[in-house]
């Protein structure tokens, strides 16, 4: 066996391949030049179109864009009335966003363990965390792998809560043959790079709730409205009103005009997608040490990540030392996620450590590979052998210390 990178080696790449990057084409850029040549860079007829294109591909009757898919959330927590001491029930294994936008509105985030095959949040912990403080449940479509909506609307339901469904990983993917985007009261799409599609930073709401879709409208822009139905008195055509407290959250007609473009490519970037998870599939099955990702049946993930599991029983080593001899061999590794209540904010907060203790668990031995539709064959099969490589070497000195 070749001497790894990390003690001395030759990498098995020239260049650091990330765990995620866009796909941009004359044609995204083209379309940006069209706007930039127009009347409007912003609060200009991009905005509704792209709304209009994201709503029609999910099946959505609303969509409201906003500048960032956290100030999306926060906008979905005002929408569905979240307010002081309200309690919202949502994942730990996630970004911060799922829970910070409930600290937003002055409401508290309970963290409900994951389930140990597929990462998400497990619907008997949710029931098991329900108060009468409780509100809204935020499940988060982890990897791009739709959490189990039908249990969880059957909670939602049962309790009167409000479901707002993080798929930021998600977009494209299905539940039981229906596309994610109409199965919460509000979905919640993100458009950063390294997601499906970009607009370089967006996100999204996409509801068939009216009352929401127009407390969206509000709250991206200040709270003000110029809808003469809408107003109290109408002084003339220049007349506004502030109805509610809102935000500046609005998203530019720049970047709508690329989500456009790019969700032209949506279907094939999916596609992509999905062929690279079988190759990794096919290669991790038999690889002694690591365990691919667990996909139910009855679900067909976008796949925003593709996440390992290392098998502590079979390998010598942390996940730090697999992780930096990767990172030697110009892998672009990456941990997805930190369980939120572990952050020091929250621990300021009185979260402790061991609430939920499946997601640390499964945080001490993940690690990201790289995903995204402009990665080469070769790009796939250097990750494969670097895998390979690294664990190889661990597995090694396992059995010579046997």
């Amino acid at each position: 066996m070749s001497r790894l990178a990390v003690h001395g080696g030759i990498p098995v790449r020239d260049s650091m391949l990330p765990y995620g990057q866009q796909w941009i084409e004359e044609d995204d850029i083209g379309q940006v030049v069209k706007v930039l040549q127009s009347e409007y860079l912003t609060q200009g007829p991009a905005i509704q179109d792209f709304e209009t294109r994201v709503a029609s591909y999910v099946g959505a009757k609303y969509a409201v864009a906003f500048c960032n898919g956290t100030a999306a959330l926060h906008a979905a927590c005002y929408a569905a009335g979240i307010e002081t001491d309200d309690e919202v029930i949502t994942s730990p294994l996630t970004f911060v966003a799922s829970s910070n936008c409930v600290l937003y509105q002055g409401g508290k985030p309970v963290f409900a363990d994951i389930d140990p095959l597929t990462y998400n949040i497990d619907p008997k912990q949710i029931e098991a965390k329900i108060t009468s403080r409780t509100k809204a449940i935020i499940p988060v479509d982890f990897t791009g792998q739709p959490a189990d909506m039908e249990q969880i609307n059957a909670i939602a339901r049962k309790f009167g809560l409000v479901v707002i469904e993080d798929a930021a990983h998600s977009l494209g993917a299905r539940y039981k043959g229906t596309k994610v985007g109409v199965m919460a009261d509000m979905t919640m799409f993100s458009f950063h790079p390294v997601k499906h599609i970009t607009t370089g930073e967006g996100g999204i709401i996409v509801t068939d709730n009216e009352e929401y879709y127009q407390r969206l409208l509000l709250f991206r822009s200040h709270g003000i409205t110029r809808d003469p139905q809408k107003l109290i008195e109408n002084q003339g055509p220049w007349y506004y009103e502030m109805h509610m407290l809102g935000y500046n959250y609005r998203m530019t007609d720049l970047q709508a005009s690329l989500g456009v473009s790019q969700l032209n490519k949506l279907d094939m970037f999916l596609a992509r997608r999905r062929e690279i998870a079988q190759l990794y599939n096919v290669a991790f099955e038999a690889m002694v040490g690591v365990n691919s990702p667990f996909q139910q049946a009855d679900v067909r993930s976008a796949w925003h990540l593709y996440i390992v599991k290392l098998d502590p029983t079979k390998l010598q080593g942390s996940r730090r030392e697999i992780f930096e001899a990767l990172r030697a061999e110009n892998i672009g590794v990456h941990v997805h996620y930190i369980p939120v209540y572990l952050q020091p904010y929250y621990q300021g907060l009185g979260y402790k450590r061991g609430s939920c203790p499946i997601a640390e668990d499964v945080y001490e031995q993940i690690i990201t590979l790289p995903l995204y539709p402009k990665m080469t064959n070769s790009d796939v099969k250097d990750v494969i052998t670097s895998v390979d490589r690294v664990l190889e070497y661990y597995r090694i000195v396992r059995l010579e210390e046997d």
